[in-house]
């Protein structure tokens, strides 16, 4: 969500920023050169396998049908080592401009599911005519709005069929209600319901994906209820005078999802829903948190007391929000719960990957300028945390990233154990209540936005800093400072992803992608691999201006081994390309478009015929070879 990310940072702790670390680090290796050959040298470095799966994994899994659905990868076809892996023709700046997707030439899609599908057949639609809106009670029964970070669980490891989790980050007041502000609990309900999760039953029929009916659809919005586990579950902090039980999950931004077949969604701008109609004082927390008295202009709080933060029945209600919430997306019955053991903040979203000891590793990125890059570590093995009916999630370290000149770097504890953060904090559910404040008291160092983590199966992780339009220029030689574009940094734990130091490095500076048309790219948001050596990357944001053209945000593939990228897909007018899942064969990958014309008309129609005068409607694309070959080749 670039727009409200670039606008403001609530972070005043004075740590070394990144950008003095970055540079040192920088003059030492003379990156500017060695980027300059980014390409002839094949700098990226090779990815293989899925993310959460360790080598053994997928031999040791025993779970049934849920386990290969979520696995995923067992009917995958893997090219053969050295061969060229990128092979179609990459999109035009000039052909990706448009109010339309513009896909390569070797590449179709189709669009899934856009905002106001009914989650079921034969339940309440509606189809972007302006003279109109849903209901909230329809909207409940219907797709969200906002569409962002998503994965496909199989049904029984097809390729044909599965359960699809999708987030709902954000929608305009004037997109989905046609008016600035609400008027009524009707109209904030129905921007409630807009938000969220949704669960929808996919199935590809005649060659063309559609959605079908099914027991375990169902919508998780700002209103339904959740429940807590882990250190902060009980815990005062998450209690209100008013004795409402807690409900609802909101601006999911990216996810992440586990080896036992669940989704995790990510809550990032949580802050900008609260606002105060009376005489308020925010508290250091608050600011930390971003919290404003008017919020974000979503007007929630002049009707919904929830979200009203000068409303003393409702004292607290704020720290029910920006947690990652795991879903069961195979069974409807099951109740939301949010992880306290992770952490609250800006989540943007949550990779799992199994470290030594089968333990459950989650990595993730506080998405505001100049915050932090966290890791959790669960207590032990997940399956022996399962079988003893303990949430992996639950139990375990989480820890705060410092970068150092020299190229490596420390995991540094978020443990009330600590005598710094046992001064401040007065137990271990008010060090992640306010993770922020305590990774500020430990050093953390500030990054330029971190956003999507991807893992790869030999050790390494990589992370989007997507911009940072408003950082200082040390000097000519740092092409990052002021950073408008962007960059990826890559790192490898020590000990198989649960050790407390690390290495890091420059993955790729965006703008050494700038002198070749078919590679260049800004603002890196999304991101994902594939197990013969793809890196998918996801725009959102400037993009550079080539030949006098600037193309809209945009999907590309780099092939690691080489260092060639191409741009596989470009959205339209006024969007994000952003969520990321695929078949187990990796022959379809869903792909969506948030905010199209960031709603407006006149921009674009998308997905309707253009002309026709609809309303713009986030929607999933499915992608797709012309010779049914893996995508990405």
């Amino acid at each position: 969500m670039q727009l409200i990310h670039d606008n403001r940072s609530s972070n005043t702790s004075g740590n070394r920023p990144f950008q003095d670390i970055l540079q040192a680090r920088m003059s030492r290796r003379n990156v500017l050169a060695r980027s300059a050959t980014l390409s002839a040298t094949g700098f990226l470095a090779a990815l293989a396998g899925d993310r959460w799966l360790d080598r053994g994994a997928a031999a040791a899994m025993t779970e049934g049908s849920r386990t290969a659905a979520t696995q995923g990868v067992g009917n995958a076809i893997a090219q053969a080592p050295g061969s060229r892996l990128i092979n179609f023709t990459p999109v035009p700046v000039v052909d990706g401009t448009g109010p339309v997707p513009t896909v390569s030439a070797d590449y179709q899609y189709d669009v899934l599911i856009p905002w106001g599908t009914s989650i079921q057949p034969g339940g309440p639609e509606y189809n972007g005519d302006p003279s109109t809106r849903p209901t909230a009670a329809e909207q409940a029964q219907q797709v969200g709005i906002g569409h962002d970070g998503m994965w496909l669980f199989p049904i029984g490891n097809s390729n044909d069929r599965g359960m699809l989790a999708i987030n709902h980050e954000f929608g305009r007041n004037q997109h989905v209600l046609g008016k600035r502000t609400p008027e009524s609990l009707e109209d904030v309900r129905l921007s409630q319901h807009a938000h969220g999760v949704s669960v929808v039953e996919i199935q590809k029929t005649n060659g063309k994906w559609q959605r079908v009916g099914s027991s375990n659809a169902r919508r998780i919005h700002v209103n339904t209820p959740v429940t807590f586990s882990g250190p902060v579950a009980g815990h005062p902090l998450l209690q209100t005078p008013a004795g409402n039980s807690p409900k609802g999950t909101v601006n999911n931004c990216a996810n992440g999802h586990t080896p036992w077949g669940t989704y995790l969604t990510c809550e990032e701008n949580f802050n900008g829903y609260f606002g105060a109609t009376g005489s308020w004082t925010p508290t250091e927390a608050q600011e930390r948190y971003g919290f404003l008295p008017g919020g974000f202009g979503y007007g929630w709080h002049n009707f919904d007391p929830r979200f009203d933060l000068s409303n003393p029945s409702y004292t607290n209600e704020e720290h029910r929000f920006g947690w990652v919430v795991e879903i069961d997306p195979m069974d409807a019955s099951q109740t939301p719960v949010k992880r306290t053991a992770l952490g609250r903040f800006k989540h943007e979203n949550a990779e799992l990957v199994v470290g030594r000891g089968g333990r459950a590793v989650v990595y993730m990125g506080d998405d505001e300028r100049f915050d932090y890059i966290y890791k959790f570590v669960s207590e032990s093995n997940w399956r022996s945390m399962r079988a003893r009916r303990i949430s992996p999630l639950d139990r375990g370290k989480l820890y705060v990233a410092k970068f150092n000149d020299n190229g490596t770097g420390e995991w540094l504890e978020l443990t009330i154990k600590n005598p710094a953060l046992a001064a401040q904090f007065a137990d271990q559910a008010e060090v992640l209540t306010f993770a922020r404040l305590a990774a500020d008291t430990l050093g953390a160092t500030p990054m330029d936005r971190p956003e999507w983590i991807a893992a790869a199966a030999n050790g390494d992780i990589y992370c989007n800093l997507t911009n940072n339009t408003r950082r200082q220029v040390p000097d000519a030689a740092n092409p990052l400072a002021p950073n408008p574009f962007g960059h990826i940094i890559k790192w490898r734990d020590s000990d198989n992803h649960v050790g407390t130091t690390f290495t890091w490095d420059i993955f790729v500076l965006a703008v050494d992608t700038h002198d070749t048309e078919k590679s260049a790219f800004g603002s890196p948001d999304g991101l994902w691999s594939d197990p013969d050596g793809r890196l998918f990357i996801e725009t959102d944001g400037t993009q550079p201006e080539i030949n006098g053209v600037r193309p809209n945000d945009q999907l590309l593939v780099a092939d690691t081994n080489t260092g060639e990228i191409c741009r596989l897909f470009t959205g339209v007018t006024g969007c994000e390309v952003t969520g990321l899942a695929r078949t187990p064969d990796r022959r379809t990958l869903f792909v969506n478009l948030q905010h199209p014309g960031n709603g407006n008309p006149s921009q674009t129609n998308f997905p309707a015929s253009q002309g026709s005068g609809k309303i713009p409607r986030d929607a999933t694309v499915v992608i797709t070879r012309k010779n049914g070959g893996i995508v990405g080749s």
